[in-house]
C-alpha cells in the first residue's frame, strides 16, 4: 500500500470534467485506489463518489493505493492532480 497526500490546485476542484479525466487514469491501473477527505474514504473509480466528495479548490486528499501497480498508479494519480486534471 502507498499513498500521498495533495491539495487540490484546480480552481473548480474535481467537478464532472477533472473528476471524468481522472477516472478515466485510474481505471488503466489494475490496484484499488482510496479517495481520504476528512474522515470520509470513498472509492477514487466511482464519478458518483467523486462528484458527491465535494472536492473543492484548496481541498486537501489524500490518495491510497494498493495493488500490483500501485507505485505507477499513484505517481500517474498524484501527478494529474497536480497538474489540475487538464484545465
Amino acid at each position: 500500500m502507498v499513498s500521498q497526500k495533495i491539495v487540490v490546485k484546480n480552481k473548480s476542484g474535481l467537478h464532472a470534467r477533472p473528476a471524468t479525466t481522472f477516472i478515466s487514469e485510474a481505471k488503466k491501473f489494475k490496484s484499488k485506489l482510496t479517495i481520504n477527505k476528512g474522515d470520509k474514504s470513498i472509492n477514487g473509480t466511482s464519478i458518483i463518489t467523486l462528484l458527491s466528495a465535494g472536492i473543492s479548490c484548496g481541498s486537501e486528499i489524500e490518495l491510497v493505493l494498493e495493488g500490483e501497480d500501485e507505485k505507477e498508479a499513484l505517481k500517474a494519480l498524484a501527478g494529474l492532480i497536480e497538474s489540475g486534471c487538464g484545465e
